[in-house]
């Protein structure tokens, strides 16, 4: 068999055979790309939510490219402490309107909850460590597993976000970063079917 023939794996599943690694970008599993057609979206469980999706700017204008270069981290070059106080001011703002969503917050009061996320998310994007000072390695999954997170649930937090992202009229190319994030992470914390 020459060099430029490839030997079929076992029972026909091509080189490797079945459970082999697939060849470098066509893993749906690394490569949201491979598992889904061109121009498809990640995420279109329902209409409502698939309306709230924007697509992410791969490269902004001259002067979007400029400002961002300007801050030292995401967190800076969206306004810092006080963006994030508004964004999770705001949510929570809509968890506290919303009488089915809210019944999966244990605590009376929202304001903790309010805090941590804040914390949280200012760490995350370059802020303060408070959070992780404060209470250690976020464990997202690990924290969320107590809570029945499902597809209306995950479709419910993203709403409340995306109406609270679109209070800080932030430039489309951080809007779409931020909102890249939320879109994965809410994806990430289902772990009840429906």
């Amino acid at each position: 068999m020459s060099d430029e023939q490839q030997r079929p794996g076992p029972a026909g599943h091509g080189p490797g055979g079945p459970g082999s690694t697939p060849p470098a970008g066509q893993d749906p599993r690394t490569d949201p790309a491979a598992a889904a057609p061109p121009g498809a979206r990640s995420f279109a469980v329902g209409a409502p939510l698939s309306q709230l999706r924007r697509p992410v700017p791969q490269v902004g204008d001259e002067r979007e490219q400029a400002e961002a270069g300007t801050a030292s981290s995401f967190y800076d070059q969206v306004g810092g402490h006080e963006t994030f106080v508004k964004l999770v001011h705001e949510f929570y703002a809509r968890v506290a309107e919303d009488e089915r969503f809210r019944a999966l917050y244990p605590e009376d009061d929202l304001g903790p909850a309010e805090e941590r996320l804040r914390m949280f998310l200012e760490q995350y994007w370059g802020g303060p460590t408070t959070y992780s000072e404060q209470r250690g390695h976020p464990r997202l999954r690990m924290r969320h597993m107590p809570f029945p997170v499902d597809t209306w649930a995950r479709e419910t937090w993203l709403t409340h976000m995306r109406a609270a992202l679109d209070t800080l009229e932030l430039s489309p190319l951080h809007d779409g970063i931020i909102w890249d994030y939320f879109d994965r992470a809410a994806h990430a914390m289902i772990n009840r079917p429906g």
